[in-house]
């Protein structure tokens, strides 16, 4: 039993990730546009989908918190990833929200109905003060999703997890999506 919760949105359920996404999972993280996109390196195997899959499901049971599988509420397609996520480096910002969706669904609005999913869940559920999105600065469709959902953009860094490449760490107040939706503050 997973303590990963399945929420609906207009189009999408975010569910647990089960064993038979592994393979549609492993070809969404293998295009050439998620590849370029997450720098997805070339020997990027099914084992290490599988490693990602155990880790998503790993992270609820340890943490409270992850990534769900994106399914398409009307057909029950697989169509990518979207949650809560959060690593152990001193220097890894908080908890944070992202997205990889398989490229035959960007520009759907899949991204940003998701995300705003899971920062509803980071404040409301979780009660954290802050989230975070780590973007790298050449992902331009994430940076736009990020925006989409309140984010603003913080400095470049070089993280720890991926020391080759500087990223861009947004960030979303509590008070500043509250004001946004024109929610009452729960203090």
């Amino acid at each position: 039993m997973s303590s990963c919760p399945t929420l609906t949105t207009e189009r999408l359920a975010l569910r647990p990730f089960r064993a038979e996404d592994l393979d549609p999972f492993f070809a969404v993280m293998t295009t050439d546009e998620v590849r370029a996109s997450l720098h997805v390196p070339d020997d990027y195997s099914r084992g290490a989908a599988w490693g990602s899959l155990a880790a998503f499901a790993g992270l609820w049971e340890l943490r409270g918190l992850g990534q769900w599988a994106l399914e398409e509420r009307a057909t029950g397609r697989f169509v990518g990833r979207a949650g809560l996520y959060w690593r152990v480096e001193d220097d890894w910002p908080g908890v944070e929200v992202g997205w990889m969706l398989d490229p035959a669904v960007w520009g759907s609005g899949y991204a940003t109905e998701a995300g705003a999913r899971a920062v509803r869940y980071g404040f409301e559920e979780l009660g954290e003060k802050t989230l975070h999105s780590v973007i790298l600065p050449e992902n331009a469709r994430s940076a736009a999703v990020a925006r989409r959902l309140g984010y603003r953009p913080g400095a470049e860094r070089t993280l720890s997890f991926f020391p080759s490449r500087l990223h861009v760490v947004w960030d979303l107040g509590r008070a500043e999506w509250e004001a946004a939706a024109g929610r009452v503050s729960g203090g």
